[in-house]
């Protein structure tokens, strides 16, 4: 595999969550680098996170493992349990199928910038918004975000 320029990696804000979660994450980016390189059994991300912003909605997944890293910055871990700070250096992560809400939280004056892996189930998987009246539900290919009764948005 050659070496992946990251700065030719463009920046994505997209989001496919509904309009109406869409305000919190308003400030977050990522440079989809595992993507780019064309692996498909897991993801990488460098995700930055601007003052104010958070990395997701507060979240977990039924079939993947997740593991963040902080390059450069503060930010703030959001779990069930509590909020704790992690500092360049530090690392976090959760276990497929544990049932503990998390987003990071960028509550400085300056840029965060967080390495994020993945697992990606090829068949599905469900992640559960726990402050939320939201799923998203994935089915090969297929995304799509319901209500918590499975009503479409």
């Amino acid at each position: 595999m050659p070496k992946i320029d990251i700065y030719k990696v463009p920046d994505d804000v997209a989001t496919g969550y509904p309009k109406q979660f869409q305000k919190e994450i308003a400030g977050r980016s990522r440079k989809r680098i595992g993507n780019a390189a064309g692996l498909t059994q897991f993801g990488v991300n460098i995700c930055t996170i601007k003052p104010g912003a958070q990395s997701s909605q507060r979240h977990w997944h039924e079939t993947e493992d997740e593991f963040v890293y902080v390059l450069d910055g503060e930010v703030v871990l959001k779990e069930d349990g509590g909020e704790t700070v992690l500092k360049k250096g530090d690392a976090a992560a959760w276990k497929a199928g544990a049932p503990n809400g998390h987003t990071i939280i960028n509550r400085g004056t300056r840029d965060a910038l967080v390495l994020e892996v993945g697992t990606r189930d090829p068949k599905r998987d469900k992640v559960t918004y726990p402050d939320i009246d939201m799923l998203m539900l994935r089915d090969g290919n297929n995304r799509r975000y319901t209500r918590k009764n499975g009503e479409s948005y």
